[in-house]
């Protein structure tokens, strides 16, 4: 007999938003990780309400605060964090949604009663109930990193490197990134499958620079996409379909690629699909994550070309049977800036001094791979950051103390929104013949 499916209020659904949050402030993991648990507690059909109220939620962080922070007499004390984040929820609510005003204090007060602080209640109401009479003065008061929600040290960094962009770049990525997806030419041609989008009722549009690439009008869940589950289409934003359209330009022959850091795997699958390329050895230091490598190589078919391995990129006597590669895709770890659209909990959990950590490892990777690497053969050298000592300053770097490397082209800088996309940039390398 099976169970009966379980019922959950927007009280429910509220409660859970406030301990998802509080659980990604207190370090206990990223969005990605923390989300499917969180999801696993409320019913199936409220799972995509909870996801839309949590993005939002970290999307919007910043500006909560501050108006909450100019409600308040006096702060809360730590222990009331639930308190202080219901409060937030409220306001965003209020604010962000197409909840009526009414659900939105109603509702949000009664999960006092949840949280067993029923002192709350009146703190709570009157604090809502003031953001409504003085939104307008409240709003105009908010400081620039409040009202653009960004932590302060990534205002700094993007106004240095960016001068006359960091407004934009701010703006964008408080903007939900539209749904991209990239068809598998191995199986039809775009405009085929474009043709099968608009026979299910879902309208796309094609992409600069990115030929495998359909953006959809809306965003629909995957098992509504044609042909998703045989491997006729996957979900990849623009920008990061262009790291195959690198590799095919500049190792036309193909022949053995390394992806040295694959998870989650789409550039690891759209590599494969291009169809030059005879062997594909993927790595990743988390096993959890080329888990997912592995489950989209398997829907797309493509399992069995390619060699998978939980280990260190960078320690390539784990590893590397001394067999060098023709090509080597560097999709460096990374500090996230040009995807926070998709990952709004960047602004939350990375901090400044998280960047020269990962400047040095960037800078690990790219020596010690280069060793791997055929003379004559091409390094894709890749980041979703917009930071210039991760991208530009890395690469000037790394050529002015390698003898036998040399730019291909020009590196490409993609901001957030930019022809729609993400953020990303690309420095095709090549080495030297001795």
């Amino acid at each position: 007999m099976n169970a009966p499916a379980r019922k959950t209020s927007t009280i429910g659904l509220r409660l859970a938003c406030v301990q998802l949050m509080q659980q990604l402030l207190g370090s206990s993991g990223s969005m990605t990780r923390l989300l499917p648990e969180a999801q696993a507690r409320v019913a199936e059909r409220e799972q995509a309400q909870l996801q839309a109220w949590a993005y939002g939620f970290a999307r919007y962080s910043g500006e909560l605060t501050g108006l909450v922070d100019q409600l308040l007499d006096k702060p809360l004390k730590k222990k009331d964090l639930d308190v202080y984040l219901l409060m937030q929820l409220g306001i965003f609510q209020l604010r962000h949604t197409p909840i009526s005003a009414h659900a939105a204090v109603d509702e949000t007060v009664k999960v006092v009663k949840q949280l067993k602080k029923p002192w709350a209640r009146g703190l709570i109401n009157a604090v809502l109930r003031n953001y409504q009479r003085r939104a307008d003065e409240l709003e105009s008061a908010l400081t620039d990193v409040q009202r653009l929600s960004h932590p302060q040290w990534l205002l700094s960094r993007l106004q240095r490197d960016w001068p006359e962009h960091w407004q934009g770049i701010c703006e964008q990525n408080n903007i939900q990134g539209p749904m991209t997806l990239r068809v598998n030419l191995q199986k039809g041609t775009l405009a085929d499958y474009r043709q099968r989008l608009e026979v299910a009722g879902m309208a796309s549009s094609t992409v600069d620079d990115a030929p495998a690439a359909l953006r959809l009008e809306s965003p629909a869940p995957v098992s509504q996409l044609p042909g998703f589950e045989v491997g006729d289409v996957s979900v990849q934003d623009a920008a990061a379909q262009l790291a195959a359209g690198y590799l095919v330009r500049y190792s036309p022959d193909g022949g053995r690629l390394l992806d040295a850091c694959s998870a989650p795997g789409g550039k690891t699958a759209h590599a494969l699909e291009s169809g030059i390329f005879r062997e594909v050895v993927a790595l990743d230091q988390d096993a959890q994550r080329l888990q997912r490598v592995e489950a989209t190589l398997t829907r797309l078919g493509l399992a069995d070309s390619c060699r998978l391995q939980a280990v260190d990129a960078a320690d390539t006597a784990q590893w590397w049977d001394k067999l060098p590669f023709d090509a080597v895709l560097l999709d460096a770890p990374c500090s996230g800036t040009g995807v926070i659209r998709r990952h709004p909990d960047i602004k939350l959990l990375r901090r400044d001094s998280d960047i020269d950590t990962l400047i040095a490892l960037q800078a690990r990777l790219l020596d010690t791979l280069w060793q791997t690497l055929k003379p004559g053969g091409v390094m894709l050298y890749a980041t979703c950051s917009i930071l210039k000592a991760e991208n530009e300053q890395q690469i000037a770097g790394f050529l002015a103390r390698t003898q036998d490397a040399e730019a291909l082209g020009v590196s490409r800088q993609i901001l957030p929104g930019e022809s729609g996309m993400d953020g990303f940039f690309y420095a095709p390398l090549r080495k030297r013949a001795a």
